[in-house]
């Protein structure tokens, strides 16, 4: 018996006739836009008016506008490069003379002066200049042992630079040096024109030194060191010479002289058969080791003390500059 045809599955849109489509909505007519063109416009023109106007915030007082800063005079290349810490004026001359500064891309001839807008460099690099119308920096610094006065060392050991305070122009040069082994009082300046005023022969400034020996010190020993001794780099002596205690085997003394060559000091111990345990810089001219200084510990001068010194070397006193506040601390 022949089975029954199954039924024919349909899909719905077979078996449902087509629908027309909804006519499309009429389009509504567009509302004025504003162009980009404009509002870029109008926020120019909003930045425009309120440009260099600062928003303050309700309650508190507008800040008042900063007085225009007064530029600096032009002043000779050598000396500007001396006052921003460089080195002394003979040795920017040396270098102007050899070539190695350089003025607006050109290179700089001695004699030439510079004023605030000029672009310098020195030895390829761009110098922040000091003009004598700002006032230098001039602190004491308490060095401790185990520490070189100079940046540039073959051994890499610490140096006294690292412990001073940084400055976002100019750099500091220190007036004399300390042994690596010795300690004291040490003076920086960012004018390397007053630094060496500070370390010139001529002035003569006293150093004294607390000197700690092992074993004593005869009298003949002493007296010479009084008269006069000759060492390698030619005769020394000491215009003081104080005995300052001790206890045991050791003894202290208190020494000055008037110049600061190497390690002299330690020379001229070893020279009558006496070698230095212990050494420290208790004065440089004027200027006196402050007891309550620690070591690695600074004190930076007042303004009135700064433009004291400049009259007392010879140096014109500078315009007021920002005021500096004698701060121990490192």
């Amino acid at each position: 018996m022949p089975l029954p045809n199954k039924p024919r599955k349909t899909s719905l849109a077979a078996r449902s006739p087509a629908r027309p489509a909804a006519p499309a909505a009429p389009r509504r007519p567009a509302a004025p836009a504003r162009s980009e063109r404009n509002e870029r416009n109008e926020r120019s023109e909003r930045s425009e008016s309120g440009r260099g106007q600062r928003q303050e915030k309700p309650g508190h007082p507008a800040r008042r506008p900063r007085h225009p800063e007064v530029s600096a005079k032009p002043e000779r290349l050598h000396k500007v490069l001396a006052q921003s810490g460089i080195g002394s004026r003979r040795q920017m001359e040396e270098m102007i003379a050899a070539g190695r500064v350089v003025v607006n891309g050109e290179t700089a001839h001695v004699g030439q002066q510079v004023a605030a807008d000029d672009r310098v460099k020195v030895n390829g690099k761009l110098v922040r200049l000091r003009f004598s119308d700002r006032l230098p920096r001039v602190i004491l610094y308490h060095k401790p042992e185990g520490e070189i006065v100079s940046r540039n060392d073959p051994e890499h050991r610490p140096n006294v630079f690292t412990a001073l305070p940084r400055m976002a122009s100019g750099r500091w040069v220190a007036v004399g040096r300390l042994d690596f082994n010795t300690s004291g009082l040490l003076l920086l300046t960012t004018s390397g024109e007053l630094a060496n005023r500070l370390m010139h022969p001529r002035y003569q400034l006293v150093r004294e030194y607390a000197v700690r020996i092992l074993g004593e010190l005869s009298a003949e020993a002493r007296q010479r060191l009084l008269d006069g001794i000759e060492l390698d780099d030619g005769p020394a002596r000491f215009s003081s010479f104080q005995e300052a205690g001790g206890e045991g085997a050791n003894r202290w003394y208190r020494v000055a002289l008037s110049e600061g060559r190497n390690r002299e000091v330690r020379r001229m111990f070893e020279a009558v058969g006496v070698v230095v345990s212990r050494l420290i810089r208790v004065r440089y001219g004027p200027f006196v080791l402050p007891p309550n200084l620690r070591r690695g510990q600074i004190c930076e001068l007042g303004e009135a003390d700064v433009r004291k010194l400049l009259v007392d070397f010879g140096l014109p006193p500078a315009g007021a500059g920002r005021p500096l506040r004698a701060r121990p601390g490192a």
